[in-house]
């Protein structure tokens, strides 16, 4: 072979049978894609068709009742009512929108019930740290060890097995 490259060697047959399984898949959604498409264009068509309907027989649109045009007609003394009376006495004051609003009594902390410590290991002791100012109370905390999660009596049988890449075994880091 002229150039001095290595000859062309086709890749591995699983790769190529992955590629293919790939394809077909992202073939597959994008047709579920399409369709949804097509869905959501149908339905927002549906919904437009549906309101420009409401508009033309509601109240002002195109198929409006001869009727209520007859309404609009000036109105005649006997249409017009009579003027009420002003009222004997005065009304009392509305009340204001402002309310009070009375603050809560504070409510008292509940007792903890403290958990019966483990037989089998009994809780370390957390020593206290002097309040120290230029120490940020993050760093005093400490995990509570009765909170710990409790060692499981034996570890997973059913566990997969250590994962070596989707195409084979991991490449090293450069160095």
């Amino acid at each position: 072979m002229s150039g001095g490259g290595q000859p062309y060697t086709p890749p591995p047959k699983y790769i190529t049978d992955f590629s293919k399984a790939l394809a077909n898949e992202v073939r597959i959604l994008l047709d579920e894609v399409g369709k949804l498409r097509d869905e959501r264009r149908q339905l927002q068509y549906e919904i437009a068709e549906l309101m420009a309907v409401k508009s033309k027989h509601g109240s002002g649109g195109e198929y409006s009742p001869a009727w209520q045009k007859q309404l609009q007609a000036p109105p005649t003394m006997e249409m017009i009512p009579a003027p009420m009376p002003p009222p004997e006495e005065p009304l009392a004051p509305a009340r204001p929108g402002w309310r009070i609003v009375h603050k809560r009594p504070e409510r008292k902390p509940k007792a903890i019930k403290a958990a019966p410590a483990p037989v089998a290991t009994p809780a370390p002791s957390i020593p206290d740290l002097p309040m120290q100012p230029e120490m940020p109370a993050w760093s005093r905390w400490r995990p509570n060890p009765l909170l710990q999660p409790a060692a499981s009596p034996s570890p997973m049988v059913n566990s997969p097995p250590p994962r070596t890449g989707l195409f084979g075994p991991a490449t090293p880091p450069p160095k």
